[in-house]
């Protein structure tokens, strides 16, 4: 068995790309061989700043021969007809084998075919990945007509040692590559890919991702607890700087003190954006109003090992580092000058959306809003809440926002402090945009809560009402992110709020401001032209209403299913309070419905009366089809002759009382405790009667008796819907 090994070297590409290229080159690979039923061990691939490649062991020298058996014409096919299938094969008469099948007696041909050598195989493989790599970006360079992600200077193709002939924008492949691009650029001659990890090893490459990472990792680390220091862990930076250097070497740089008083955040986002440095906390300088404790203090990570231990280059990197703080800082006192809240009064020219108005207009919006979140939200401030929302999205005027737009809602709880804002106002100026996804943190403090639901909800509402929802994969206004953000904030904060009026008040909340927009969404819609009528568009309201339901329900689905929870269970829950003839949507009922029914349905009592009612369920629906009648309603007790109707009859009675008093206080497990009783009922009821017998009035009697068991048990939850 043979080793295929093969290197693409070209000048640096992008970090982004390099996992994807290796993953690429692997797959295709390994599709490629498996195409051609060639054997081969687990492909180990690798890529670095200038160069990605693979290594396949136990590879064939040539493809097995094959022997096709073609199916030809039946043997009381005309003389023309086996003429022509022979022809085709190359065979003659007396070669084709008679077989019989279940569709009568055919002649078969036996086609032998030579096995390819497995070089012309890879030759044709790695020709054809080079010619069609999908890289996201690609270029062409001097008079080549090819694509590649950057210009190619070598390509490294050998099978067993010898050298597979490749060409590609004008680089043919040998056994050639090079080292590291000022430690070592000297030519390097490799046999395979053990002998290429030995010398590309002695040339100051480190070809492993994870093994760079380690290093920069553990160097990093070292760096700062010698310094007194704790390096902020950044996995993000630290997989794109892994694949800027060949060769790491960790630095470390100091941040001029004029710097510091500059907000942390601004600092990181500068150093990591622009500069890719690492950085560190320092406790023993606390600051109260700051949430990080940053270190007067960057690490670099350079690709060159120098003489002078990098003494160069840190002063290279802090010369850089103080041009690009000094426009940090500019903005930082610049936009101190004014106040947060003259600078809200600019809002006015920064439009939000088209169709939806100004960001002002939208902060008026929310201000309308909020009373009707606060009162679900134990602890919040009406005029702390209010005074939020104006100032919220005033740091959108600012200079540094301007710069570094990832610091919106962050800038604005400095200036606020800045400005002697009240502390909870300016927490919630910072955390109203949050959560920003699962990993991010979710806002806990009473105003922050308000504002940040206020935000979201007056975004979902208006481009639920102009018809903008979000497409299959398409969400260009982040919505699914949006709707993610409210379940999160009412879930983890535990509020039982009810999202129609929510909405609803968001719908008034726009009120005239976007008819135009409205009455073009319904136009386009549902192809209407008496759009000017009020019932049309209250009609329209409500239908945005109720399909903001069914897009939060979806939400739902997926987020609990994230956290292992079964989509039946879920599903069964919503039925009951996801429905406009009650008026109410609560993410916290249905969840505590969820959690109720999961651990009911793990018991033995559970399990038999989910049988049970499957049973007089199916009954019901068949019996109820086949009479062309309903059953649900109350069975008459005076019509009943067994004993087991009247002590079923009774616990049903009994038991939708405690029912309905359980759900009234939203206690599901207990709710679903009273279910539990129903359950040796139940069974000497199935033991003992028989539905179906021949006394109509007692069939129907005892066939409203088995709706009483579905409506009690649908009270919960709708138990139709668990699978399995």
């Amino acid at each position: 068995m043979s080793e295929f090994f093969l290197e693409l070297f070209s000048e640096e590409i992008p970090a982004r790309m390099q996992q994807m290229a290796r993953e690429h080159i692997e797959n295709y690979l390994s599709e490629v061989f498996k195409k051609h039923e060639l054997a081969f061990e687990k492909p180990v691939s690798f890529v670095a700043s200038r160069r990605v490649g693979i290594s396949v062991k136990g590879l064939p020298t040539a493809q097995a021969d094959l022997v096709e058996e073609r199916k030809g014409p039946s043997v009381q096919a005309s003389e023309q007809a086996l003429n022509g299938f022979l022809k085709s094969t190359g065979l003659t008469k007396d070669q084709l084998v008679v077989k019989e099948t279940q569709k009568g007696t055919f002649y078969f041909a036996n086609i032998s075919h030579k096995g390819r050598p497995t070089t012309e195989v890879l030759a044709e493989a790695v020709t054809d990945m080079l010619n069609n790599f999908p890289w996201p970006k690609s270029m062409r360079w001097n008079i080549h007509q090819e694509h590649y992600v950057r210009p190619l200077h070598a390509i490294v193709c050998l099978f067993d040692g010898n050298v597979i002939d490749v060409s590609f924008a004008g680089v043919k492949s040998g056994n050639t590559t090079y080292g590291h691009r000022f430690l070592a650029p000297e030519a390097i001659s490799v046999k395979g890919y053990d002998d290429y990890l030995e010398k590309i090893s002695k040339a100051y490459v480190v070809i492993d991702t994870n093994e760079r990472k380690k290093i920069i990792d553990e160097n990093s680390c070292k760096l700062a607890k010698d310094a007194g220091y704790e390096l902020i862990k950044d996995e993000g930076l630290l997989n794109e700087v892994a694949g800027l250097a060949e060769y790491p070497v960790c630095l470390m740089g100091k941040i001029d003190e004029a710097f510091m008083s500059v907000p942390p955040e601004v600092l990181i986002t500068s150093m990591r954006t622009n500069q890719k440095y690492f950085v560190m906390s320092d406790d023993k300088n606390k600051k109260a109003d700051q949430s990080i404790n940053l270190a007067p203090r960057f690490i670099v990570v350079s690709n060159m090992k120098t003489e002078d231990n990098g003494a160069q280059i840190i002063a290279g990197n802090e010369r850089v580092l103080r041009a690009r703080l000094s426009d940090a800082k500019f903005f930082w006192d610049e936009d101190r000058k004014t106040s947060l809240a003259d600078k809200a009064s600019k809002l006015s020219l920064r439009v939000f959306h088209a169709k939806l108005g100004t960001i002002a207009d939208k902060i008026e919006r929310m201000r309308k809003l909020i009373p009707t979140i606060a009162k679900y939200v134990p602890g919040a401030d009406l005029a702390k809440c209010d005074r939020t929302a104006i100032l919220c999205k005033a740091d959108l005027s600012t200079g540094m926002v301007g710069e570094f737009p990832e610091l919106q809602g962050i800038m604005g709880r400095y200036y606020a402090l800045n400005d002697n804002e009240n502390k909870e106002v300016c927490t919630a100026i910072a955390e109203h945009y949050s959560p920003l996804g699962p990993s991010d943190h979710c806002p806990s403090a009473p105003v922050s809560i308000t504002v940040a639901l206020a935000d979201k909800i007056d975004t979902l509402m208006g481009f639920w009402l102009i018809d903008q929802k979000p497409t299959g994969s398409k969400d260009p206004y982040a919505l699914r992110r949006a709707a993610l953000g409210v379940i999160r904030l009412i879930l983890e904060n535990k509020l039982s709020i009810n999202l129609v009026e929510l909405f609803d008040a968001a719908r008034m909340a726009y009120g005239d401001s976007i008819l135009t927009a409205v009455r073009e969404a319904m136009t386009k819609s549902e192809k209407q032209n008496n759009t000017n009528e009020p019932n049309v568009l209250v009609n329209w309201s409500v239908k945005a209403i109720d399909s903001l339901c069914e897009f939060f329900a979806d939400r739902l689905i997926v987020a609990l299913k994230d956290k292992g929870v079964r989509h039946d269970y879920i599903s069964a829950c919503l039925c009951k309070d996801y429905g406009k003839e009650n008026g109410e949507f609560d993410l916290l009922k249905i969840t505590a419905r969820v959690d109720a029914l999961k651990e009911f349905l793990s018991t033995d009592d559970g399990i038999d009366l989910l049988t049970a009612y499957r049973r007089a369920a199916n009954i019901s629906r068949i019996e109820s089809a086949k009479d062309k009648c309903s059953y649900d309603e109350q069975a008459d007790n005076t019509k009943f002759v067994l004993p087991e109707e009247n002590t079923l009859f009774d616990v049903l009675g009994k038991i939708m009382v405690n029912l309905s008093k359980q759900i009234a206080k939203d206690d599901y497990q207990n709710a679903m405790a009273e279910l539990a009783k129903l359950r040796s009922a139940v069974d000497a009821f199935f033991d003992k009667v028989q539905v179906n017998c021949e006394d109509k009035g007692l069939r129907a009697n005892r066939l409203r008796l088995l709706s009483m068991i579905v409506n009690a048990m649908n009270a919960v939850a709708n138990f139709s819907l668990i699978e399995g």
